[in-house]
């Protein structure tokens, strides 16, 4: 039966480890003590700040979000603390910073793990003090904002690496919230599903959502969705937008927008298993005696460029294609000084 379009809800979910996360949210929220916010990439753990700030006492006042993982350093002091007029080339007037704009109310820290260590230690006398002072400036500004952190990154092994400071990482942590990954909250997926076609089709300005064929319920429950809610909504959205006929259940998924109709259709038959591996990574002869170390480490380098590439540069992503942790990973970026063309994470 056709479902009638119904008012979407922002953040949607009736999975047993979901709604253990909401109830903890729902819990920390009532205190004004920093908390961390740890998830996937796309598992929406800015729709979880955002709960976990309208929930508070605090839900009247700012609240205020920066992505720190795009800025420089000089850039994030200036959005973080703001900077006084005449303190740089082209600063011609005050600037009232992310603190400053959040006073009272809360501020999220998008990508926490990325920001640097000088700013990290900016950043713990505001959390023990409640003031700081802008760039350029003198004056010192008092706030009460409570932070929120939001990452993907396993912060306890970045502090053990020296990579994140641990005495700021012991005062967001008064409490943690784990957003679960979609594969491990299956029960939600046809549920999100059908509210992001729904959503899609006021778009296309249909009338009705006619549904998923059983099919394509089950090749949607059957995804390890490595990209979680975010991937699936493309997906969800892209197949509605996709279907001709707005009275028939949607029959095909398409989970790959870069699939053709002709690629791979070649006359001579499919390729063997060994021309569908890409010319670098085939089998090849080398000529005895030869550096194993040095080959090795090739291949390792050819592999994590080919992952990067097919993640489209995500290195959760990475990591689990080529079967590693992510802190794997990342110890064999620094292996293979391959840090700086990557970035810190992302």
């Amino acid at each position: 039966m056709p479902t009638p379009i119904s008012e979407t809800t922002p953040i949607i979910g009736e999975s047993p480890a979901f709604i253990a996360m909401l109830e903890d949210v729902s819990r920390v929220a009532m205190l004004s003590k920093p908390v961390l916010i740890i998830g996937e990439r796309g598992t929406g753990k800015e729709l979880v700040a955002t709960r976990l700030h309208y929930l508070s006492p605090r839900w009247d006042e700012p609240f205020v979000k920066l992505n720190c993982s795009a800025l420089t350093e000089s850039i994030l002091d200036s959005e973080l603390f703001g900077h006084e007029a005449g303190s740089f080339t082209g600063a011609a007037k005050r600037h009232i910073g992310r603190f400053e704009r959040a006073a009272g109310g809360t501020l999220l820290l998008d990508e926490l793990a990325t920001i640097p260590m000088r700013m990290q230690e900016k950043i713990l006398r505001v959390i023990e003090y409640g003031e700081f002072e802008r760039v350029g400036g003198s004056e010192t500004v008092r706030v009460d904002v409570r932070i929120l952190g939001a990452t993907n990154a396993d912060l306890p092994v970045l502090a053990r690496q020296g990579e994140f400071r641990a005495d700021l990482l012991d005062r967001l942590a008064f409490d943690v919230v784990n957003v679960p990954p979609l594969r491990h909250r299956r029960e939600d997926i046809i549920l999100l599903a059908e509210h992001f076609a729904m959503n899609v089709i006021r778009e296309l300005d249909r009338e009705l959502f006619p549904g998923f064929t059983d099919a394509c319920c089950k090749a949607l429950l059957d995804d390890p969705w490595p990209g979680n809610v975010r991937s699936l909504k493309n997906t969800v959205e892209r197949s509605v937008y996709r279907s001709t006929d707005p009275n028939e259940s949607i029959s095909r998924i398409v989970f790959n927008p870069f699939e053709t109709s002709y690629r791979g259709a070649v006359a001579d038959g499919p390729p063997t298993a060994e021309e569908h591996q890409a010319p670098e990574t085939r089998p090849a002869s080398i000529n005895l005696p030869t550096d194993l170390k040095k080959q090795v480490a090739t291949l390792e380098k050819t592999l994590i460029d080919q992952a990067m590439q097919t993640s489209q540069y995500r290195q959760p992503q990475a990591a689990e294609l080529l079967g590693l942790t992510y802190n794997q990973l990342r110890a064999m970026l620094r292996k293979h000084d391959l840090v700086e063309r990557y970035g810190r994470s992302r």
